[in-house]
């Protein structure tokens, strides 16, 4: 959740939010002209030419493999973009517990350091 909320600079979080109203949008509408063009197909078969039919199951197939292939191009980018923030934004904090052995100074020294974590760091 945090990689959404600040994903990096804002044209990264405008194409995230673009595309999934894109995929939302567009997944019912090539869904249904897919089901009306093979519907459309079965009725040619039996009422009408031939031609026609085999001209709309080509045209299903085009709309679908253009749909996946977008799908997949756009999933596949935002994978790497959100691999890539992974790998530059680790903000790792170490906790240790106060033991016996450290000398009194030390533990002190180790509680000022915990006093000055920044509010992006994540604690371990």
């Amino acid at each position: 959740l945090q990689w959404v909320r600040n994903p990096g600079p804002q044209h990264e979080k405008r194409t995230l939010f673009g595309d999934m109203v894109c995929f939302l949008f567009i997944t019912p509408l090539a869904t249904i002209s897919g089901w009306l063009c093979l519907r459309g197909a079965v009725d040619h078969l039996h009422f009408s030419s031939r031609l026609e039919a085999v001209g709309l199951i080509a045209l299903t197939v085009a709309l679908f493999t253009i749909y996946l292939f977008w799908t997949l191009v756009s999933f596949r980018y935002h994978c790497r973009l959100y691999s890539e923030w992974r790998r530059t934004n680790q903000r790792v904090i170490l906790l240790i517990p106060k033991s016996a052995n450290v000398p009194s100074n030390q533990q002190s020294l180790l509680g000022l350091q915990f006093l000055k974590r920044n509010s992006k760091e994540t604690i371990v």
